[in-house]
């Protein structure tokens, strides 16, 4: 199937994709500080440039696009068109969020993925839900863990 924009409208829209401030990264945000969690944003000197740092608990949380990342649910959908470069790309972001996930965990930091289909889309978490889940993985959880959809559960390393 062809393309049907112009590789120049294609490549205005792919510029206007954002890298920060996001809406699911918005949306985190508002819920972190209605819990009360103080963080940073896009840390520089950490792997992976973390969405958010809780210094006080030793946290990182990633906010992960489920097209960009390769989650499977009903957000990614495989692209009809440059299928293998699309492709390509996409098991390049996976298998360096893994690598930012060892580094992070090797330097003592708790990683927590949370996927856009959490935060948005027909099968997100009601609000109660999503709040009760970050609280519970920040404060208890151990080791690297993932909200989505389903609820949440350990990253097995």
């Amino acid at each position: 199937m062809a393309d049907v924009h112009t590789s120049e409208i294609r490549s205005k829209n792919m510029r206007a994709i954002r890298t920060r401030d996001t809406a699911i990264e918005n949306r985190l945000a508002e819920l972190l500080s209605e819990l009360g969690f103080s963080y940073r944003v896009q840390d520089k000197s950490l792997p992976g440039r973390p969405d958010f740092v809780l210094d006080s608990y030793q946290t990182i949380i990633f906010v992960h696009g489920c097209f960009w990342h390769r989650h499977h649910c009903h957000l990614f959908k495989v692209p009809a068109t440059r299928t293998a470069f699309w492709l390509g790309k996409i098991s390049s972001n996976v298998e360096r969020d893994k690598r930012y996930i060892a580094e992070l965990s090797a330097a003592g930091w708790k990683v927590l993925v949370v996927w856009e289909c959490a935060l948005r889309g027909k099968t997100k978490l009601e609000e109660e839900a999503m709040t009760s889940r970050l609280e519970e993985w920040i404060f208890a959880g151990e080791g690297n863990g993932e909200i989505d959809w389903q609820g949440i559960r350990r990253i097995v390393d």
